[in-house]
C-alpha cells in the first residue's frame, strides 16, 4: 500500500480561520504491532502512554530483570501502602471517630472520647508519603472529613460549662472542614491558564496552597478540642475557630475569582494570540518531570528568530516549563481548546514526543507538522508507525531513516529530513575536561512497553565496581524515570551507596544524584568523561559525537543477537546482560580501542554527514524553511 503524508490526507490548504478537519486512520504497517499498541495505545518514548502505571512485561525467551528482595522495612511500607490504597485506614478512622463522638455524647467520658477522636484524625496521616507532605506544610485537602467534623462537634460536649458558646465553636470548626471539602473540585477547575501572553493576565495559582488549608483546619480542630477538654477559655477558642473558618473561605473565594477571570480571558484569548502573531508553536503533552523533552529544543527554536508559543496539554507540567522560557505558554487541555490558539499567522507546529493527543493539533490541515522527538536511539519507539502522522520527521542521521525500513515500517522518504542533533554542538571531540580518569555510567529506565525495557541497572553495581577497581572517578547519571520501577530504584540506590562508600574511603570525587543531573548538563557529563557505559538510549548516539569509547549493555538477549539487532553495536563494546565480560570490555576500551575507526564512521551515519563547524545550522536552516512555508 502506498502511504501519503498528512498534507495529502488532510487537504493542502487551510481555510482563513484555520479550521480543523477530520483525521482519517493511518494505514497499518505489515510488521507486528506491540501488544500495548494492539490494546488501544501507541508506541512511544515519552510518558504520554501512562508508563507510570505500566509494569514490565516478560518477553518470550528473555529472562526478566532480577529484582532484589525488599527489606523488612520496605515490606512494612508496602503493606501500609496497600492498606492506604484500599481505603481501610480511612474507614477505620471514620469508625473510631463515630465511636469517639458517641462516647462524648452518650457516655460522658470526655478523656476517652477525646483520645479516640484525635487518634481517628491522626491515623490517616501516618503513611510515609503523607508525613513527607505534612513536613512541607501540605495535607490532603478535603480528605477525612468525617473524623474531623465529628471531633469539631464534640467540642460542645467536651466543654459543657457554656453550651451556647461551645456550640458556636463547634459549628465554626465543622463549617471550616466542610468548606475545605469543596476546594478540590473548585481547584481542579482552575488549573494554570497562560503565561507571558500580552493581553492575558490571569493568576495561574492560588496565593495560598490549598493543601495548607487541611493543615490549618486539622491543627485548629485538634487544638481546640484538647483545649476545650482542659477547660480553656471559650471566647478565645471562639476567635481561633472563626479565624480557622476564614482560611478555607478566603481560599475558596480567591479560587472563584480566578475561575471568573479565566472565563473572561477565554473570550479574549483568540484575539490576544492573533495579535501576538506567532509563526509557529511547540506542542508538549507529557507528565511532570519530563521537561527535558522541551528544554533540549527551546534554545534552538529561539534561534529560528520568529515568534512562537508553547502549547502545554498537561496543567501539572506547567510549573516545570514556566521558568525556562519567556515565550507565551498556553495550557489547553481539551481537544476543542486548541481552536482559539491557532491564528492565521501560524504556519508550523513542532512536536517533541509521540503523545496520543498530538493528533488534536495535527487535525489542522493548513499547518506543517514536524516531529523533532527527544533523542536518537535504536529503541523500538524510535521506529513507531506513529511517525507517519507528521508532514516532516526531523532526524539526526541516515541511521534513523534506515531503522524504520529495517523494522518493517514504511515511511515515505520525502517525510524525512536529516538535521543532526543540535544539542551536541558543544560536545568536545576526543578529549575530556577531567584531570583524572573519569567514566560516565548513564542507564536508561524500564520503558513504557516491554519492547523498550533496556535498563542496565540490574547489573549496575558490577559495572560500577569494575570501574572503581580500575581507578575511575564515576559520574552516575540515572534516568529521570528510574523511580517508576521499584526494583530499579533500589538498584540505583545501591550504586549510590557503593560510590559514596568509595568516595569516603579513597577521596575520589564521584558524582551522583542531583549533582550529576540537575547540577550538570548531559553535555558537561560527556565532556568530563573519558568513556561511557550505557544501554539502548539516546545518550549513546549523542556521546558518539565525542568519538570517545563507549559500551552498551545487551539486556534483552545475547551479545550476538544485540549486534544483529542494533546498528549502534558496530561502534560499541557490548556487555552481556550479566556483565560477565565486563573486564574484557573495559580492557579493550582503555588499551588498544579497536573500535575507534568504526565509531568515526558511525558518527556520520547516526548524527549527520556534515562538519562540526556551525553544526546546529543544519537544523536551523531546515526549521526556518518550514516556518516560512518553503519547506
Amino acid at each position: 500500500m502506498t502511504l501519503v503524508n498528512d498534507r495529502d490526507r488532510l487537504g493542502a490548504e487551510r481555510p482563513a480561520a484555520a479550521g480543523p478537519k477530520a483525521l482519517p486512520a493511518v494505514p497499518s504497517r505489515p510488521a507486528p504491532v506491540p501488544a500495548r499498541v494492539a490494546a488501544g495505545g501507541q508506541a512511544g518514548s515519552g510518558p504520554e502512554f501512562d508508563e507510570a502505571r505500566t509494569a514490565p512485561i516478560a518477553l518470550p525467551g528473555v529472562n526478566p530483570s532480577p529484582v532484589a528482595a525488599p527489606s523488612r522495612r520496605r515490606r512494612r511500607t508496602l503493606r501500609l501502602g496497600n492498606i492506604v490504597r484500599s481505603g481501610l485506614l480511612h474507614q477505620a478512622a471514620a469508625v473510631l471517630a463515630v465511636a469517639g463522638f458517641v462516647t462524648a455524647v452518650v457516655g460522658h467520658v470526655p478523656a476517652v472520647a477525646l483520645v479516640t477522636a484525635v487518634v481517628a484524625v491522626v491515623l490517616p496521616l501516618l503513611p510515609p508519603e503523607q508525613l513527607r507532605a505534612l513536613r512541607r506544610g501540605i495535607g490532603p485537602v478535603g480528605a477525612d472529613v468525617v473524623p474531623r467534623t465529628l471531633l469539631a462537634l464534640s467540642v460542645v460536649v467536651l466543654h459543657p460549662a457554656a453550651p451556647v458558646v461551645g456550640a458556636f465553636v463547634s459549628c465554626l470548626l465543622a463549617a471550616a472542614v466542610l468548606v475545605e471539602q469543596m476546594l478540590p473540585k473548585v481547584v481542579v477547575a482552575t488549573p494554570p491558564y497562560a503565561l507571558n501572553l500580552p493581553g492575558i493576565d490571569v493568576p495561574n495559582a492560588a496565593r495560598v496552597e490549598p493543601g495548607r488549608v487541611f493543615v490549618t483546619n486539622t491543627v485548629a480542630v485538634v487544638g481546640i478540642a484538647v483545649a476545650a477538654a482542659l477547660g480553656g477559655a471559650l471566647p478565645v477558642l471562639l476567635v481561633v475557630a472563626a479565624v480557622a473558618l476564614l482560611v478555607p473561605v478566603g481560599v475558596l473565594a480567591e479560587t472563584m475569582l480566578r475561575l471568573r477571570a479565566r472565563k473572561l480571558a477565554e473570550r479574549r484569548l483568540a484575539r490576544a494570540v492573533a495579535d501576538y502573531a506567532p509563526a509557529f508553536a511547540l506542542h508538549w503533552d507529557a507528565q511532570p518531570g519530563t521537561e527535558y523533552q522541551v528544554t533540549m529544543w527551546l534554545p534552538y527554536l529561539e534561534r529560528i528568530g520568529e515568534r512562537f508559543v508553547v502549547i502545554v496539554r498537561n496543567p501539572e507540567s506547567f510549573a516545570s516549563i514556566a521558568p525556562v522560557t519567556s515565550r507565551p505558554i498556553l495550557v489547553r487541555q481539551e481537544h476543542g481548546d486548541l481552536d482559539a490558539v491557532v491564528p492565521p499567522s501560524m504556519r508550523a507546529v513542532f512536536y517533541v514526543n509521540n503523545a496520543a493527543r498530538n493528533t488534536h493539533l495535527i487535525r489542522f490541515a493548513g499547518l506543517t507538522h514536524v516531529q523533532l522527538n527527544h533523542g536518537e536511539s535504536d529503541k523500538a519507539p524510535s521506529y513507531s508507525p506513529v511517525f507517519r502522522l507528521y508532514d516532516k520527521d526531523f532526524v539526526a542521521g541516515q541511521a534513523a531513516i534506515d531503522r524504520f525500513a529495517a523494522n518493517g515500517v514504511h515511511v515515505p522518504a520525502e517525510l524525512f529530513e536529516i538535521v543532526g542533533r543540535p544539542q551536541i554542538e558543544d560536545v568536545l571531540v576526543g578529549r575530556s575536561t577531567s584531570s583524572v580518569p573519569t567514566a560516565l555510567y548513564a542507564p536508561t529506565w524500564g520503558g513504557s512497553n516491554a519492547d523498550s525495557d533496556y535498563c542496565s541497572l540490574p547489573i549496575g553495581v558490577p559495572i560500577v565496581e569494575a570501574l572503581l577497581k580500575r581507578g575511575y572517578t564515576v559520574l552516575f547519571r540515572a534516568h529521570p524515570y528510574t523511580d517508576r520501577y521499584p526494583a530499579h530504584a533500589q538498584q540505583a540506590a545501591r550504586i549510590v551507596e557503593v560510590l559514596d562508600a568509595d568516595r569516603r574511603a579513597t577521596g575520589r570525587e564521584h558524582r551522583f544524584g542531583a549533582e550529576a543531573t540537575t547540577g550538570m548538563s548531559l553535555v558537561e557529563c560527556f565532556n568530563s568523561a573519558d568513556l561511557l557505559v550505557s544501554d539502548v538510549s539516546s545518550v549513546v548516539p549523542d556521546f558518539l559525537y565525542s568519538e570517545k569509547p563507549f559500551a552498551v549493555t545487551a539486556m534483552q538477549g545475547s551479545v550476538s543477537d544485540f549486534a544483529r539487532t542494533f546498528p549502534i553495536a558496530k561502534a560499541a563494546y557490548v556487555l552481556d546482560r550479566k556483565a560477565r565480560n565486563i573486564d574484557a570490555v573495559l580492557d579493550s576500551m582503555t588499551t588498544f580501542d579497536p573500535v575507534q575507526p568504526a565509531r568515526r564512521e558511525a558518527k556520520s551515519y547516526f548524527l549527520g554527514d556534515f562538519g562540526a563547524e556551525r553544526y546546529a545550522d543544519r537544523f536551523l536552516a531546515a526549521a526556518r524553511r518550514v516556518v516560512s512555508g518553503e519547506g
